[in-house]
């Protein structure tokens, strides 16, 4: 299957800038799968298209301020380093500015008198391994670190996005972007999804470069996703195995969720006997959801509107057909929808 095959016009000022004047005044878009159809709402309505019964699984994880910028010690040179995850020896795993550039030694100062140093790979592909003189932790971040907004976010971060840049229910700091379909709830939606008789649960996936690094490849089965950490209590295990035995839907908030409830789902082996579900527990994950996928967990899907040729626009696809999906995606932008992590949403039923 060709990446190209997962392109579509999108005008630049359909890109969204900047958060609404208020959380959750975005407009949503509910697309039903089965017919095909589509109807124009608003997110604050969201509770009238979920069934009572529903388990709605929300992804708790907390962005860290990662992003940092250095001046390198030998040139002068600025640098912008995205730090994704600290790895077992210390240092961390991050993406950086002219990355093939970036040599082993190379040294940078930072805030507070800090040094960053390039030191061996990450083990990742696009990404290399920094260490830090004196090591820095969460509170340095935040002093320091900057709001890691994506790059079609034409600005500079702002006081503004360290509250609306973070979803209202984060708890567990580590992903270096946010996962922007939580961006829409407020505790009065939340409200509202309780009245409704929705039961909500969590899972932590903290998002790297498995969830924002584009497709480059042709191909998109040639595409190989980064590892991703991600834990599944075991009340969220249980609430939807027992939805999934007794018939009621299971909606995952945001492609993280989803991807994190595949990922951990089990067909029963390699115990016999042992029932198919969702297992509790901590996690890696590389999964690479695109058209031919068969879905386990999850049966609705609460998300935002993606980046072309991305592996979350493929996932989409892959949940309601890439036809229904770029038809959906043409309609938005003929009505004007906003679009990517500050922008509308999109409930697929």
């Amino acid at each position: 299957m060709r990446t190209e095959d997962f392109s579509f016009e999108l005008p630049d000022e359909l890109i969204a800038q900047h958060p609404t004047g208020r959380r959750g005044d975005s407009r949503l878009l509910v697309l039903d799968r089965g017919t095909g159809s589509r109807t124009h709402a608003s997110v604050a309505r969201l509770a009238e298209f979920v069934e009572p019964g529903t388990v709605m699984v929300f992804n708790d994880s907390r962005v860290r301020k990662a992003r940092l910028f250095g001046t390198a010690l030998d040139s002068g040179a600025r640098a912008e380093f995205l730090l994704l995850r600290r790895l077992a020896d210390g240092s961390w795993e991050a993406a950086a500015t002219k990355l093939r550039k970036q040599r082993q030694g190379r040294r940078y100062s930072l805030p507070e008198g800090r040094v960053a140093v390039v030191v061996a790979g990450s083990g990742e592909a696009d990404t290399l391994a920094l260490s830090f003189e004196p090591p820095i932790d969460e509170a340095y971040l935040e002093r320091f670190g900057h709001v890691p907004l994506p790059p079609y976010i034409k600005r500079l971060d702002t006081d503004e996005d360290e509250e609306r840049y973070q979803n209202v229910y984060s708890r567990e700091v580590g992903s270096a972007a946010c996962a922007t379909a939580g961006l829409h709830f407020t505790e009065e939606l939340l409200a509202a999804l309780d009245k409704r008789g929705v039961a909500r649960r969590t899972v932590t996936l903290h998002v790297g470069l498995g969830t924002f690094l584009p497709v480059r490849t042709e191909r998109i089965e040639d595409h190989a996703m980064h590892e991703e950490e991600y834990t599944v209590p075991l009340e969220t295990a249980e609430a939807v195995n027992a939805a999934k035995r007794e018939g009621r839907p299971v909606m995952a908030v945001g492609t993280t969720s989803l991807r994190t409830l595949e990922s951990a789902w089990s067909e029963g082996e390699p115990k016999p006997g042992l029932r198919p579900g969702l297992r509790p527990g901590s996690g890696s994950t590389r999964i690479f959801i695109y058209p031919g996928y068969r879905f386990q967990a999850v049966d609705r899907l609460f998300t935002n509107f993606h980046t072309p040729r991305s592996t979350l626009l493929m996932l989409v696809s892959a949940f309601a057909g890439r036809e229904l999906i770029l038809e959906s995606y043409a309609e938005a932008v003929r009505e004007r929808y906003r679009f990517f992590s500050y922008g509308d949403a999109m409930l697929i039923r």
